[in-house]
Parts: C-alpha cells; sequence; structure tokens
C-alpha cells in the first residue's frame, strides 16, 4: 500500500500524506464531493479533479498488485522464480510490462517450439544460434543419426528428417525471442513512435455505396499512430467493426528483397547477432524473420491498436463528461412559469405549462401546420394558457418542427405585447436530447401518471430550462447527446465517467431537500436512490422539512449517510438560517462562536459581508477546525447558498433564417454550442442542423483543443464560411474578420483534399475525414474544416 500511496502522489504532484488521508477517507465510505468540500483540511485541499484522478489510479494499481501477487504466486508454484525475475515482476509499472514478464510461463496450449523442446532440439538451437560458423544441415543431419531411440522415435515426434528438425530450431528459437519481455517492450515503443496507422477500403467493397462512403476520407489514409486523433481513430476502428475499413499498422520503408526490414533489423541488434554469410547466419535471419512475421507483428500491431483505442475512448470520454458538466451547470432560468413546446408537425406541438416549482399545470395539443394548419387556432390557445397562468417564458424543443414553432411563439409574444404592452415573454430554443427517454421511462410514469406520454417530453423541456440540473439528471446521461462516438467506447468507464460528473455537479450547486425529486436526491453525496425515496415519503407523510436535524427521522438514514449529504442539502425557510447554506451541521458549534464573538444574531451574520470580511480565520481555529475550515466557513455565511452557476441569457436567432437554405456565406450570427469535440464545435443556429466551428476558426491564435475557448451551452457569434447543402454541412468561424472562400472547388473534391492537406500540416480534422496532425499548424480556410464533418455521425 506504500508504494500504491507514494506513486499515487508523485503523479498528483502532493504529498503521501494528502494521497494517505484521501484513501483512508474512500475507503471509509467518504464520497468525493464531500472529502473535497467539507475534508480540506485533512487532504490540505485536494480538490474534487484531484480526488477523483487518485480515486481512478487506486483503483487501476491496486488491480494491478492483486495481478502481480498472482503472477507470482503462478511463476514459483512451477519453481522458475528466480532472484532476478521476481525483481522484475517486483518493479514492472504496468499491467502490459507485468503480462509481458509473464508470457514465457503463462500456462497455454503446446506450441511447435515446445514440441521441439520436448523432442530434445533445445540443445542443437543453442549451438546454432551461438556458433553461426557451424553448418545447419550438417549438424541437423548428424542430430538426426544419433537422436536417441532412432529416426523412426523422432519421425513420431514431428521431426523426420534434417528439414524438419531445422523448422523446429526456428520455431524453438523465435518463440523464445518473442517472449523476451525487453526485446517485445523495445519494438512496442518504437513502433508506437515510427508506427503508421494506416487504412483502406475493404476488397470488394463498393466505395460510392451510402453506408461505405461516409468513411471515404480513410480509403486511403495513413498517420503516426502516436499521433492520431480521438475522433479519427474511433472512426477508423468503427469502419473496421462495420468490416468497411482494412486498418493496419505499417512502417514508413520499402521492402528490398533479400534484405531485412527495419523491425528484423531492431530484433538482430537486440539479439546481437548481424549477417556475415557465415553457414548458420542465412537460418538465423530466417529465424528473426519469423519471429517478427510470424510471432511479433500481430501481436504488437494488436497491442498497439489497443493503446490507440484506449486512449481515444479515454478522450472521447473525457470529452463527453466535461460537454455534460457544461450543460448540466447552464444558467438555470429560475422559478419562472415556463410553457414548454415539444415540435411536432403532422401529430402535433405538444404544450405543458408548469409553475415557478415545476408542477403541471396545464397541457395541450396545438396544429399550427400540416395537415390542420390551424396557425390562428394554436395562437389563440397558446395565448389563453399564458394569460391563465402568467406565463412569462416559453422553451421550445429543437427537434423537427422547432423553427416553425419559434416562428409561432414569436407571433404569440407579439399579440401578448400588442394586447398587453410592456408583458415581458422570452421565448428560448432548447436542446431535447433525452426528453422521448424521459418520457417513456419508468421514471416519468411514477411523476406524471396522468399525463400522456407524448405530453411529458413538454414538461420535461419546460423544466429543464427552469433548472437543467434538476432535470437532466432523470435521464440517463448517454441519452443526453452531448458525446461522439459513445457506443463505441468503453461502457463501463463511460457509465463511471458520466456518474461522476453528475454526482459533481449536483453537490456543487446544492439540492433544495423539500422540492427536489427522487433522482436529484439519488445524487447526494451519500444518499442511494433507495435513501432517497425515503425522505421523499418522509416528506409526503410528514410535511416539508423544518430542520436538517430531521433527516435522522427518514427510514435506512444514519449518522453516516446524515455526514456525508447534510451539508449538501438546502432548506429554506427553515428553522435555522444555516440549513439554507452550504455550511455543514458539524461546523454549527463553530458559527456559535462567531455570533457570540460579534455579538450579532444568526440573521444579522448570514450574508452580512462587512461583519464577516472583518474575522480572522485563525481567532477562530482550532484543534477540530483548522483555518482552511474556517475560511471555508466565512466564504459560506457571506454568500449563503450561492449558485456557481452563470446568470440565464438568451441566443437571439436571426428572422428570416429558418433553414440551412437561408444561410449564406459571410452572414453573422448568434447561436448556441450544443457540443464540443478536440476538433472543433457545433453550433446551433436555428436551422435543423449544427454548423461547425473547426479548431482553426476558432480564435487568432493556435487552438489544440476546442474547449480552451468555448463549452456546451455557451452563447456565441458566428460567421458563415460555406454552405455545402448537399450534405448538409455549414461551416463557421469565430473569426468574424474572415470572409468566406471564393466560389471555386466545392463538395467532395475539396472534402479529400482538406483531409490531404491536414495530414502534411497538422490540421485537427474530424472523425470522418481528414488525415493527421504532423506540424503544430492549422490550414487556414472552410475546406480545412469540411473533413471535420464526417464524424458527425451521431449514436
Amino acid at each position: 500500500m506504500d508504494k500504491i500511496l507514494l506513486q499515487i502522489a508523485a503523479e498528483l504532484k502532493v504529498r503521501p500524506a494528502q494521497v494517505n488521508t484521501a484513501v483512508e477517507l474512500l475507503d471509509g465510505g467518504a464520497t468525493v464531493p464531500f472529502i473535497a468540500r467539507y475534508r480540506k483540511e485533512a487532504t490540505d485541499g485536494l480538490d474534487d479533479i484531484q480526488l477523483r484522478e487518485l480515486e481512478s489510479r487506486l483503483g487501476y494499481l491496486r488491480e494491478l498488485e492483486e495481478r502481480r501477487a498472482a503472477v507470482l504466486k503462478s511463476i514459483d508454484e512451477q519453481g522458475k522464480l528466480t532472484p532476478a525475475l521476481r525483481s522484475a515482476i517486483e518493479a514492472a509499472p504496468t499491467k502490459q510490462e507485468l503480462e509481458d514478464l509473464y508470457l514465457p510461463y503463462k500456462p497455454r496450449r503446446r506450441t511447435k517450439g515446445m514440441i521441439a523442446r520436448e523432442a530434445g532440439i533445445e540443445p542443437l538451437a543453442d549451438r546454432l544460434f551461438a556458433d553461426p560458423t557451424l553448418d545447419p544441415a550438417v549438424e541437423a543431419a548428424a542430430f538426426v543419426a544419433a537422436y536417441e531411440g532412432g529416426a523412426a522415435k523422432l519421425a513420431e515426434a514431428g521431426f523426420a528428417d534434417a528439414f524438419a528438425v531445422l523448422d523446429g530450431v526456428r520455431d524453438l528459437l523465435s518463440e523464445r525471442w518473442a517472449e523476451d519481455a525487453a526485446l517485445v517492450g523495445k519494438l512496442r515503443e518504437w513502433l508506437w513512435e515510427e508506427g503508421l496507422f494506416r487504412s483502406k477500403l475493404m476488397d470488394g467493397k463498393d466505395p460510392d455505396h451510402a453506408d461505405h462512403s461516409k468513411f471515404r476520407d480513410y480509403f486511403d489514409y495513413d498517420e503516426p499512430i502516436r499521433t492520431v486523433p480521438s475522433h479519427r481513430a474511433l472512426a477508423v476502428f468503427r469502419g473496421r467493426t462495420l468490416e468497411i475499413l482494412d486498418a493496419k499498422l505499417a512502417l514508413d520503408e520499402e521492402p528490398v528483397v533479400g534484405q531485412p526490414g527495419l523491425a528484423e533489423g531492431r530484433i538482430a541488434r537486440h539479439l546481437g547477432w548481424s549477417h556475415a554469410n557465415r553457414p548458420g547466419d542465412a537460418l538465423i535471419r530466417k529465424t528473426v524473420g519469423w519471429t517478427w512475421k510470424v510471432k511479433l507483428s500481430l501481436s504488437l500491431e494488436r497491442d498497439l491498436f489497443s493503446r490507440l483505442r484506449e486512449s481515444a475512448e479515454a478522450t472521447a470520454i473525457k470529452v463527453f463528461a466535461e460537454n455534460l458538466r457544461d450543460l448540466l451547470l447552464a444558467a438555470p432560468a429560475g422559478p419562472r412559469v415556463v410553457m414548454g413546446l415539444d415540435p411536432g408537425i403532422r401529430t402535433g406541438c405538444k404544450v405543458a405549462v408548469v409553475s415557478s416549482t415545476g408542477k403541471v399545470l396545464d397541457t395541450t395539443t396545438v396544429y399550427p401546420l400540416e395537415p390542420r394548419k390551424d396557425w390562428e387556432g394554436s395562437l389563440h390557445t397558446l395565448g389563453r394558457l399564458c394569460a391563465t397562468h402568467g406565463v412569462n417564458l416559453i422553451a421550445i424543443g429543437n427537434g423537427t418542427g422547432s423553427r416553425e414553432t419559434d416562428k409561432l411563439a414569436a407571433d404569440l409574444i407579439k399579440k401578448i405585447q400588442q394586447l398587453a404592452p410592456g408583458t415581458q415573454i422570452e421565448k428560448v430554443v432548447v436542446s431535447e436530447a433525452g426528453a422521448s427517454v424521459y418520457s417513456a421511462s419508468e421514471f416519468a410514469s411514477k411523476e406524471l401518471p396522468d399525463l400522456d406520454v407524448s405530453l411529458r417530453g413538454a414538461v420535461s423541456i419546460a423544466r429543464r430550462l427552469q433548472d437543467p440540473l434538476a432535470e437532466l439528471v432523470k435521464i440517463e446521461p448517454k441519452s443526453i447527446g452531448v458525446g461522439q462516438y459513445q457506443h463505441d467506447v468503453n461502457q463501463s468507464e463511460l457509465a463511471r465517467s458520466l456518474e461522476s460528473v453528475v454526482e459533481d455537479c449536483v453537490n456543487k450547486v446544492g439540492v433544495d431537500l423539500n422540492t427536489a425529486s427522487v433522482a436529484l436526491l439519488g445524487q447526494v453525496s451519500g444518499l442511494s436512490p433507495a435513501v432517497a425515496a425515503s425522505i421523499v415519503r418522509w416528506r409526503d407523510a410528514q410535511g416539508a422539512f423544518r430542520n436538517r436535524q430531521q433527516l435522522l427521522e427518514v427510514t435506512g438514514l444514519g449518522p453516516k449517510t446524515f455526514e456525508q449529504a447534510a451539508g449538501f442539502l438546502r432548506i429554506r425557510g427553515g428553522d435555522n438560517p444555516l440549513d439554507m447554506s452550504g455550511v455543514h451541521p458539524e461546523t454549527y458549534p463553530l458559527v456559535q462562536k462567531i455570533i457570540k464573538a460579534v455579538d450579532r444574531p444568526i440573521t444579522e451574520l448570514v450574508g452580512n459581508a462587512d461583519v464577516i470580511r472583518k474575522l480572522r480565520p485563525e481567532a477562530f481555529a482550532d484543534e477540530k477546525f483548522g483555518a482552511i475550515t474556517v475560511k471555508d466557513l466565512f466564504t459560506e455565511l457571506e454568500k449563503p447558498g450561492r449558485d456557481p452557476r452563470p446568470d440565464f441569457k438568451v441566443a437571439r436567432f436571426n428572422d428570416g433564417v429558418e433553414d440551412i437554405k437561408d444561410l449564406q456565406p459571410d452572414m453573422v450570427l448568434e447561436g448556441t454550442v450544443s457540443n464540443v469535440a478536440q476538433f472543433g464545435a457545433f453550433v446551433d443556429l436555428g436551422v435543423h442542423q449544427d454548423g461547425l466551428v473547426h479548431v482553426s476558426q476558432l480564435a487568432n491564435k493556435f487552438v489544440t483543443d476546442a474547449r480552451e475557448i468555448v463549452k456546451t451551452g455557451d452563447i456565441v457569434k458566428v460567421k458563415v464560411l460555406e454552405v455545402d447543402l448537399a450534405r448538409g454541412r455549414i461551416s463557421l468561424t469565430m473569426k468574424l474578420d474572415s470572409s468566406a472562400p471564393r466560389a471555386g472547388a466545392t463538395g467532395d473534391n475539396r472534402f479529400r483534399a482538406a483531409g490531404r492537406d491536414e495530414r502534411s500540416r497538422g490540421g485537427g480534422g474530424g472523425g470522418g475525414g481528414g488525415g493527421g496532425q504532423r506540424a503544430p499548424q492549422q490550414p487556414a480556410g472552410a475546406s480545412a474544416m469540411a473533413a471535420a464533418f464526417a464524424k458527425l455521425r451521431r449514436d
């Protein structure tokens, strides 16, 4: 354990004592949000990001130690564990290197090398390799002639003559070399540095087939494997899985007949052998070639493809998690009466009005579009609902028919303002990703049992504008639609990462104990879904909680759970003003000391910045609560229950821009960032198709990751560079002084050319197009962006 703690401390660049304390807390059942918020004193300020990394590495290193113990035991039981081997195994820093060392001792089916060893060929093989001046044919014939039991017995073992014996020599030596951990490790790292990730269209596949053409930029593609971006790697792997692409690990060399390749040369140098035209050199060269081509090339390709995939998946999961975090922490509209409109054409537009607390007040369906075309009737119905319930905000889902529904809402607002000048009503187009999943979920059926499934989506759309966090936690994170290639990555790792993000976001904001749903309460530190349900049952039976201490009356909620959860739960208008803040109940005695010192009641202390800023943390620190805890307490008292989320703002879509056909080059628009990847950001312009701001068009400086500049939910101004109607693609720039490219080569030729250009110049390209990044440069103009669009195959 000490070894693990020291390694994690070195990786995180913190002190071992900090890691030790954090591990003890985690092992004791504490959650990351609780430790990050209320145990800063113990961990000396480790934040939630460091703690998440610590938690992940702790799991990996513990698994590594368990495997290490199993490997040592296995080899020891075979009687082959030497002191040198034990030292090497104990020093192996990764699972891969550990498995390399274990490979020669791993129980497996009999191989040709084993059969040759059992037949007694090993001494001959050792002699021929040690002394290449020996003639292999002569030595093999002598071996056959002198074989104990005669040639017949040797033939029974599979070695009928000298030629078969020399094949056995080859198999035995090549197997031994292929299990040399040092050699395999050197080759693996060399191939990672020098190898090319190469793909082409599989033989016999039609390049113009609709399903195949999505991968056209990988029909003739290569890039150094170590620089392949996540989206391109996952695109190739998906194409290979679908049996459209053939992917290989290649070396940038021209094969010369009769000459060893680069890999064979490295094997020879490792073995300390070189060809000197001695009698045995031809056999050794053949064996070296066999070692590479038969034993190592495919296994190392598999290893490096796994390494690339793991890295690509980790990046994709990280991007997904960051986008989800931004979406969950998006600005809430707050307690306003909201009308949710779930757009539809033939089936009508579903309408739901919710109160400032999210309670459903009314629902209906209007049919402004085909086939009824009841525009005026729809306006009348919506206007009546607005007047009846005091609607001051309209949330419009961004699905099919959203632009037309947005126009309907605009007409509604105009009419209301004509009839009642000064009335303030805003309309906002919001992502409806996951709303249909929520509508049909078991949770929705329990929450809205009397409401038709088709209307539940409108309720969700309205509520997610009031409080995105509270509503989106009801939906499976993978259904929210802010990730790329989400079905191609490790699903358990994706789920773990997204669950951590949801937990961190919920606890960062805090939860209203008297209004929160079971889904939201279930994400609070220490609360399981069962305990969350118990809290709601208690609330329904007893009424609103008056103080946090009442939580201990809830079935299944004991002192340990109370400790973990209480600080993140808010009670507004309760018995104790501190219960609406992030002040943990364990520090209430400390607050009493402060109250006594300032000689003011609690009501005059909470929120009184003038008084609090005059206090010195050192004056109240003691053995139980140090200066760090006291400082945090002061901050919370100064701004109790503060919401870390930004203020609510609305993107203004341009009038007359309702479809991709309405877009023109050099048009400046406002939109909302709907998704972010390393190669760029997708922006919702209200035309049913997101536009792409390629990473090279985000700012007038080099940008390696789009998230350096924007995040999901940001409202941005963009200029249209290029519109490809045939392929439904919109190229945008945030460099508003840029001009659209001149008319000329467009479409597929430019698309393919962009990919080629990126390979040599280092553009950021997208998952379905473009090449690699060999130099830290970015291509200018919209053509470089075209490559990135091919990856926009939303899961």
